[in-house]
């Protein structure tokens, strides 16, 4: 499999819809998602999966990763979905709904058998699962340790929150503990964390402070559902001028030292802080940011 992608923005688009998905391949989004299921009526999928197809086939989406959200596993509709887009050679898919690792296992055997029926290399498509069940939360370790094709896993507050039956707040607060839980089972297996949506188009600082708080998570990037909400993701999911020149500096410092202990602007720092600086200097080397 390639290396994993960049992914801060994944934009999520209507299958169904040619022209919002023409609109994709202009924006400055890391990842386009065209979506087979919550955005499409039950009656207009079969379609939705023609266009999808074809918008795969004919545009140039540069430099951005191409992935299409099937419908999920117990709808009973993802083999169609598969079928009927993987010719178009997408990135990857998006599953929704994983419940366990058995459904996951299911999705992913399908995604393979009509690659090889198309003579493509299963082996390059990516699988990015969504948790948002309350299941899917209980099941998070077997499903983050599954292992290829799998690399991300994505937190699905509002699902969730209708599962459980949460009341949904600006705070946050109720779905903490799923989306700590997330973050947390996705760095204990390698892989991703994508955040929960930002539902309020016209609130760019809440915005701005929710993506702040999802990288404070361990977040590196997060869904989007509209295109004048990827400046603020792009940048947040990005390290800053200052984070990177503070990191710089750690760094420089601990080569110094011979990675030991030492202080630096009267604090101490230690391998878990220069850990940490690392990661700011891999995620600002994989933004372009830095060489």
């Amino acid at each position: 499999m390639s290396a994993v992608p960049l992914r801060r923005s994944l934009l999520f688009v209507p299958g169904e819809s040619r022209r919002k998905i023409e609109k994709s391949t202009t924006l400055p989004a890391d990842s386009v998602v065209l979506d087979l299921e919550d955005a499409v009526a039950p009656a207009n999928k079969p379609q939705a999966r023609q266009i999808v197809r074809e918008a795969l086939q004919s545009l140039d989406f540069g430099t951005r990763e191409r992935l299409v959200r099937v419908n999920a596993w117990q709808s009973g509709l993802l083999p169609d979905d598969v079928r009927d887009t993987i010719a178009a050679r997408p990135d990857g898919y998006v599953i929704p709904k994983v419940n366990n690792v058995e459904e996951l296992r299911h999705a992913c055997a399908v995604i393979v058998e009509h690659a090889r029926a198309q003579g493509l290399d299963a082996q390059r498509l990516a699988v990015l699962a969504i948790i948002e069940t309350a299941l899917g939360v209980m099941n998070l370790p077997a499903i983050a340790a599954f292992g290829a094709p799998l690399q991300a896993l994505i937190f699905g507050a509002d699902d969730l929150a209708a599962d459980v039956g949460m009341i949904r707040t600006p705070s946050n607060l109720e779905v903490l503990y799923p989306r700590t839980a997330v973050a947390i089972a996705a760095a204990a297996y390698g892989l991703q964390a994508i955040d929960l949506v930002f539902f309020d188009l016209h609130d760019e600082a809440g915005l701005e402070a929710e993506c702040r708080f999802g990288r404070q998570l361990g977040y590196s990037g997060k869904m989007v559902i509209h295109p004048a909400q990827l400046a603020v993701v792009n940048r947040a999911f990005s390290p800053s001028a200052e984070e990177i020149a503070r990191a710089q500096r750690i760094i420089q410092a601990a080569e110094a030292h011979g990675y030991s202990a030492f202080a630096l602007d009267g604090r101490m720092v230690d391998a878990p802080i220069i850990k940490q600086a690392q990661n700011v200097l891999a995620r600002a080397r994989a933004a372009g940011l830095i060489q």
